[in-house]
């Protein structure tokens, strides 16, 4: 059995909300029990991010959609080796 409590996403995600709205990191983490250094590597996780066009993400979406890129990249690889076999027939 961990010693250490497990937090859901929900969780992580209301806390940075806290954070990003000006709560301190201190605060936050003497009212969860939970270290400072979670707050600030779940900033870093599910803090926000301005893109230039003005949308909104965070770092674990830009991390998910990388990887799906990278899955459709290399389905894209399979399919132009398989029409270079069957347009060889």
């Amino acid at each position: 059995m961990s010693k250490y409590k497990q937090y859901d996403e929900t969780t992580k995600r209301t806390i940075v909300e806290l954070y990003e709205k000006g709560k301190s990191a201190t605060d936050l983490a003497r009212e969860y029990g939970l270290s400072v250094k979670n707050i600030y590597n779940w900033k870093k996780l599910y803090g926000t991010i301005k893109a230039e066009d003005g949308t909104l993400t965070n770092n674990k979406e830009i991390i998910e959609l990388k990887k799906e890129n990278s899955k459709l990249q290399q389905e894209v690889e399979i399919l132009k080796k398989a029409m270079v076999i069957f347009t060889k027939k």
